[in-house]
């Protein structure tokens, strides 16, 4: 282990943890403690620490029997499609402009959306995208998910046997 002072102490591996950003060691050094005025008692002292910021292994030591905590893979299905998208859809207003659109709806996690906006349920950007003057964003896929309820399924069936 490697101390804050770049002292470097023998420690005692009990466990692995997997986490999202890497790895996390639960480890014990002997110290001692003052119970009571006079008194001394050695203790353990235990810590989860990240071993490539503090831990070292000991050469010739294996770590082969020390219990290993796997984060549980996705289901396949979220491995196939990756992380969801936050539910929720933006309005951004763009004021008072002849001839062009006075406001866009997007996806929450649109880059073109504004930040701290509130966020719209499907009926209320449903209802906001029927109003004149209201677009649906390209960029971000509120056109292609929400032209659809909009206008019907009917144009995107045909030819197909279902």
């Amino acid at each position: 282990m490697v101390l804050p002072d770049g002292q470097k102490i023998v420690g005692r591996l009990h466990a692995r943890r997997q986490l999202p950003e890497g790895w996390a060691h639960l480890v014990s050094i002997p110290v001692y403690r003052n119970p009571a005025a006079g008194h001394v008692e050695p203790v353990e002292y235990r810590m989860w620490l990240r071993p490539q910021d503090h831990l070292r292994p000991v050469e010739g030591v294996s770590y082969d029997s020390v219990p290993i905590e796997r984060i549980e893979p996705p289901p396949l299905m979220r491995q196939i499609l990756g992380p969801r998208r936050p539910s929720g859809w933006v309005l951004e207003k763009l004021g008072r402009r002849t001839g062009r659109s006075q406001a866009v709806v997007h996806a929450a996690d649109c880059g073109e959306a504004p930040p701290n906006a509130p966020r719209l349920s499907l009926d209320q950007a449903l209802d906001v995208a029927e109003r004149p003057g209201v677009r649906l964003c390209s960029l971000c896929g509120a056109a292609q998910e929400l032209d659809p309820v909009l206008r019907g399924f009917d144009g995107g069936f045909e030819g197909d046997d279902l």
